[in-house]
C-alpha cells in the first residue's frame, strides 16, 4: 500500500497524536509501505529548517505553516495539492475539527483514495479564546460535517466518542473503536536505574508526565502536591512535558518548593521508560483527556494511577484495580489517595501487577495490525 498520515504535530514536536502516527508509520514501513507523513514545519515554538526527512523508512514533508488560530487549530493548506497528486491508497488523517482533516478527506475523493479519520477525542467545553470558540462552531459544524460524510471509517478511541461523532455527522457503520497503544520499551525493567541520581531524588516519587497546561492539570498537581507535603515530607513531586501556555504559572508556584521540581521534555523513549520505573505513583489530575498513551506507558511500568474519571480514562481503568479515580478539581480527595498509597507499599504492588496485566492488551504491535487490517477491509469495499 501507498499511504499517507497528515496530522497537525510531528517530531520533533512532543506530542500524542505525533507519537501515535510515528508508531503506525514506522511498522507499516517495515512491514513494506511506503508511508508519507504530512505534517506543518512548526514545532509549536518555531519553524523547522528541514521540509524532508527519511526516518525510520517514512517519507516526512513538513508543509508551509501559515498560522494557528488561537489555541485552536495549525493551517498548513500546502498539504492538499501533495496529497491530491501523491496517487495514495488511504489517506489516514488525525484529529477532527481541524481544517487539515477536510483537505485529506477532499483530496482523497478526488484522487480516488480510500480515506480514513483517527478523532483523537478533541471533544471540550475547556476554556478558549473568543477566536479559538469562532474557529470550532465554524470547523465543527460546517467543514468537519462536510468531510466526515467523505471519510470511508472514523476511529473512535474510545467508546465514549461515539456520541459526538454521530452529532457531528459521523453513522455507526463507519465507525470503529481502536485505542492508543504504546511502545513495549515501557514493560522492560530497566538495570541501574539512575533518574533519580541524575535529578537529586531521594525519597517516593509521584509523575506528573504530559503537557504543562489546563488540560491535563499541571496546576492542580501543583496544588495537590503542596497539600501532600504538608503531610508526607519523604516524597518528591516531579512535572515533565512541553508548555502549552502554563508553564510560567507553575513555575511561579513551585519557586519555593524543593520537593516540586519540573524537568524538560524528551523524546527519547528510553529516557521516560527510565523515568516511569523511578517513580511509585503516576497522576492525571486532567480536565480533559482522550485515551492519553502515558495512562498505558504508566500501566506498562506498574504505576499505579490517581486520575480524574473524564472522558475516555473510564472505559480503560477502574477505580481500586488500576488506581484511583477522583473526580477533578477535588484536590484534597487526591492528596488523600496518594498519600494512602505512599503509606502502603503493599497496595502499591497489587495495583501495579494488575496494571502490568492491563497495559498488554494495548501494545502498539497489536494496535497495528488490527490498523491494518482496518485498511485491508477499507480498500475492498
Amino acid at each position: 500500500m501507498k499511504i499517507a498520515h497528515v496530522c497537525s504535530e510531528y517530531a520533533p514536536a512532543v506530542s500524542g497524536v505525533g507519537q501515535v502516527v510515528e508508531e503506525l508509520a514506522k511498522r507499516q514501513a517495515k512491514d513494506g509501505h511506503e508511508v508519507h507523513i504530512f505534517a506543518p514545519d512548526w514545532d509549536k515554538y518555531k519553524r523547522i529548517k528541514k521540509k524532508y526527512e527519511f526516518l525510520d523508512g517514512v517519507h516526512v514533508h513538513r508543509c508551509y505553516h501559515i498560522a494557528r488560530i488561537a489555541n485552536f487549530a495549525t493551517i498548513f493548506p500546502g498539504v492538499f495539492p501533495k496529497l491530491l497528486k501523491g496517487n495514495f491508497d488511504i489517506i489516514h488523517s488525525h484529529v477532527f475539527g481541524h481544517l487539515h482533516f477536510v483537505l485529506a478527506a477532499l483530496a482523497a475523493k478526488m484522487s480516488g483514495a480510500k480515506h480514513i479519520h483517527t478523532t483523537h477525542c478533541p471533544w471540550s467545553d475547556a476554556p478558549r479564546s473568543k477566536l479559538g470558540n469562532l474557529g470550532i462552531l465554524v470547523s465543527y459544524n460546517i467543514f468537519s460535517r462536510i468531510a466526515m460524510k467523505m471519510t470511508d471509517r472514523i476511529i473512535a478511541i474510545t467508546p465514549w466518542e461515539h456520541g459526538f461523532i454521530k452529532n457531528y455527522g459521523g453513522s455507526d457503520e463507519k465507525i470503529v473503536t481502536l485505542p492508543n497503544g504504546m511502545d513495549s520499551i515501557f514493560f522492560k525493567k530497566i538495570g541501574n536505574n539512575k533518574f533519580k541520581a541524575k535529578n537529586s531524588i531521594s525519597g517516593n516519587l509521584v509523575l506528573f508526565f504530559g503537557r504543562v497546561s489546563f488540560t491535563k492539570g499541571a496546576d492542580r498537581f501543583v496544588k495537590i502536591a503542596k497539600q501532600v507535603l504538608k503531610d508526607y515530607s519523604q516524597v518528591t513531586f516531579v512535572i515533565r512535558g512541553p508548555d502549552e501556555g502554563l508553564l510560567s504559572h507553575v513555575k511561579k508556584e513551585i519557586k519555593n518548593e524543593k520537593k516540586i521540581i519540573y524537568i524538560e521534555p524528551t523524546r527519547d523513549r528510553k529516557e521516560i521508560a527510565e523515568m516511569y520505573q523511578a517513580a511509585d505513583i503516576f497522576v492525571m489530575p486532567s480536565y480533559r483527556e482522550g485515551l492519553p498513551l502515558t495512562l498505558f506507558e504508566a500501566m506498562a511500568s506498574g504505576l499505579p494511577v490517581v486520575a480524574s474519571p473524564v472522558n475516555g480514562i473510564p472505559y480503560e481503568m477502574h477505580d481500586s484495580k488500576n488506581g484511583f479515580l477522583v473526580d477533578y478539581g477535588q484536590d484534597a480527595e487526591f492528596a488523600e489517595k496518594i498519600i494512602f498509597l505512599l503509606k502502603n507499599k503493599k497496595e502499591r504492588e497489587r495495583i501495579s501487577r494488575n496494571n502490568i496485566l492491563t497495559a498488554k492488551k494495548y501494545s502498539w504491535d497489536s494496535i497495528y495490525k488490527k490498523t491494518q487490517r482496518l485498511y485491508s477491509q477499507v480498500l475492498k469495499s
